[in-house]
């Protein structure tokens, strides 16, 4: 069996461009692979990928794989994972890295399984320990009270890697590298899911998960109403993005797809605005990787001003208003 050797990056596509996941894992990559003296690759499958190999070589790659056939528009585990485990068996790499994302979360534990060897989900940082060339693996455990270092002495080393852990690369259009085109006939009998209808969540204004600035409120919020007018006008005023923990999502005060937590969404945003919410471990999985964590709860001994870069104690409907005045004079002048 061949040796394992180099660092490969499973890229995920959007709208045929590289999705945000992919330049954080090549940015990653290229650290790891540099701390190893070995190469970095990235595998791209799509029904078309246009100039997606050229931009993940300026985002840090050595080689990319790219494999296209109108079978893999859409995803589909039993298709792309032909793809996938044929590349790995092919190339033998040293670690494999994928998004912790709804693509990521599904393919990530098949790949593991198939290959014999184990899998670290929802790292949050990545590092080579110099003496065995093992990849270490640090993950959030008891619902992120806590974190821990993982390593595997299977080979290859899979992981996913959460969004907005890592930092791409500058983008740099003078880097070469070499694009391999894999010609792969996908067995369409194994593939034994269709799918029949795709729904494509409308978001007015910026994405969750994109957003500089979120602005989140908890059960004390009391109500939806809030979340409308005192929460979106200061998120507005900051090109942010509103979100919530898991009872105003189940009480039905907000979409569900503004839930934050651990069974919810993972964001780290350069600023995240914590309203009238308590901090329990949960939500906090969700937003930990915040640069800057502003709290605003009545209660002082409130959870959420430990996790906190700032905290203000008051009642939200007197201190977000007069926040959000503030901001609107500062911004002006």
């Amino acid at each position: 069996m061949a040796e394992n050797k180099g660092v490969l990056v499973y890229g995920e596509l959007t709208d045929g461009k590289l999705a945000a996941i992919t330049t954080e894992l090549l940015g990653c990559g290229r650290r790891l692979a540099d701390d190893l003296k070995e190469d970095l690759s990235c595998l791209l499958a799509s029904d078309m990928l246009g100039e997606a190999s050229k931009e993940v070589i300026a985002f840090g790659a050595d080689k990319v794989y790219e494999v296209e056939d109108p079978s893999l528009r859409q995803y589909q585990a039993d298709s792309y994972m032909q793809v996938v485990e044929k590349l790995v068996k092919d190339t033998s790499p040293r670690a494999i890295l994928i998004g912790q994302t709804s693509l990521g979360r599904d393919l990530a534990p098949r790949l593991a399984f198939r290959l014999g060897v184990g899998l670290a989900t929802d790292c949050l940082d990545l590092s080579i320990d110099p003496e065995t060339k093992l990849l270490l693996q640090t993950r959030p455990v008891y619902g992120g009270n806590a974190q821990a270092i993982f390593f595997s002495e299977l080979m290859p080393q899979v992981v996913t890697i959460r969004t907005k852990a890592m930092s791409p690369m500058e983008r740099d259009e003078s880097r070469k590298g070499e694009i391999i085109s894999i010609k792969l006939e996908i067995d369409m009998s194994k593939v034994r899911t269709a799918t029949l209808e795709v729904v494509k969540e409308e978001v007015a204004g910026v994405k969750l998960e994109d957003a500089p600035v979120i602005v989140s409120g908890g059960r004390g919020i009391g109500g939806p109403e809030p979340f409308q007018t005192t929460l979106k006008k200061l998120a507005d005023l900051l090109h942010g993005a509103v979100g919530a923990t898991r009872p105003p999502a189940d009480n039905g005060w907000v979409p569900e797809a503004t839930h934050i937590g651990l069974t919810g969404k993972i964001v780290a945003p350069d600023i995240y605005i914590a309203i009238a919410m308590s901090g329990a471990s949960q939500h906090i999985a969700g937003c930990s990787g915040s640069k800057n964590i502003i709290a605003i709860n009545k209660d002082p001994e409130a959870n959420i001003f430990k996790e906190a870069t700032l905290g203000v104690v008051g009642r939200y409907e007197e201190v977000v208003p007069a926040f959000t005045n503030k901001l609107k004079e500062l911004l002006a002048s």
